[in-house]
């Protein structure tokens, strides 16, 4: 911006516009070339190679860390450092397996920068613009660069910076195939069933309590969170479990049923859901009461409960499972058995009897 206050003079020696002749200001040209070390000297140029070849070496040392301590640094099994199953075992592993990834592959890039800037040629070269198709000799001259930018990068004549680099290259990969030998079995048919399956008959209970469920306790256009009776803390897996087990019962005006087979699996207008959106997995626990929408709020996939909770709008392609359920003689709200298909997002074989 100009602070100059208007009409004031311009300095004697400064011109405002660019010189008429010549179409503009002439052309500055490249500064002189100045040598590297490298260049010059042969003991910079053994240095500089050796510090190459150490920096892909200590790429393969990151990654051997990462490696190690993928087994022996664990968040639920051995850690060197602290208890198994804390958190402090948590951000032990995070942090020496991250570092070791992030050695290995700074190294790496580091390496390849430090050759190209010390090693490899140092030149100035301008080269005219031409045509996108050059002449039969202008190609064979194109190929006698890459051929002569091979020679000159010194591959052949750097045994050992092209030994670290391979080493370091060969490594790397092991650091992301390490962790497939530890996925664990394979689900077999777990995601076939819930604990709700496991014992018939289970009451209904309520989510954050446990405490069981009667008809007569779910009031019209109401919502409740509920899981098995019999699902505790003591139970093997029990995040898991809960986390499969999780379902929803809404209750509305049975005259609005728009699906037959789905009322006949309620009483007296209650019926029960998964709470697992069948798009990614979310908690589809959001109960419209007036229209008895059963709404996700992490993609908006919105269920009709009122017609076997069938997709209205969004991403999800298939219908919140429904669990069937029943009045025991005390006039608790039991499950006679599992959802009759897979909970949850659909997966290779979802319809695959088990």
């Amino acid at each position: 911006m100009n602070t100059n206050p208007p009409n004031s003079p311009v300095p004697s020696g400064i011109s405002t516009v660019a010189p008429q002749d010549g179409g503009g200001f002439p052309n500055p040209g490249l500064p002189p070339h100045v040598h590297r070390q490298a260049d010059v000297s042969k003991a910079a140029e053994k240095r500089a190679e050796r510090l190459v070849a150490a920096m892909f070496l200590l790429s393969v040392l990151g990654t051997a860390i990462f490696i190690a301590a993928y087994f022996v640094v664990t968040p639920t099994g051995t850690n060197l450092f602290a208890d198994e199953g804390t958190p402090q075992a948590l951000w032990w592993s995070n942090l020496v397996t991250g570092l070791g990834l992030a050695i290995a592959v700074f190294f790496i890039g580091a390496a390849a920068v430090h050759w190209a800037k010390t090693l490899m040629p140092d030149e100035e070269m301008v080269e005219e613009r031409h045509d996108i198709r050059g002449s039969d000799e202008t190609r064979e001259i194109a190929a006698g660069i890459i051929t002569d930018g091979l020679q000159e990068s010194g591959i052949g004549r750097r045994p050992l910076i092209v030994t670290a680099m391979a080493a370091s290259l060969a490594a790397l990969p092991i650091a992301v195939l390490a962790p497939l030998s530890t996925l664990g079995p394979l689900p077999g048919s777990k995601p076939f069933h819930t604990f709700w399956g496991q014992h018939p008959g289970q009451r209904l209970a309520r989510d954050h309590d446990g405490t069981p469920i009667k008809l007569s306790d779910v009031a019209m256009n109401s919502i409740f969170h509920v899981m098995p009776e019999g699902l505790t803390a003591e139970t093997p897996h029990h995040l898991e479990e809960r986390a499969k087990a999780a379902t929803m019962i809404v209750r509305f005006d049975p005259t609005l049923g728009k699906n037959p087979e789905s009322m006949a699996n309620g009483v007296d207008g209650v019926l029960a859901f998964s709470k697992i959106c069948t798009h990614v997995g979310c908690p589809a626990a959001l109960y419209e009461q007036q229209t008895h929408h059963i709404l996700c709020p992490c993609h908006q996939s919105t269920f009709d409960a009122t017609d076997g909770a069938n997709v209205l709008f969004g991403p999800a392609h298939r219908p919140l499972p429904q669990l069937p359920i029943e009045v025991d003689d005390e006039g608790y709200l039991v499950a006679p058995g599992d959802f009759p298909e897979p909970i949850g997002p659909s997966f290779w074989n979802i319809h695959k009897d088990k």
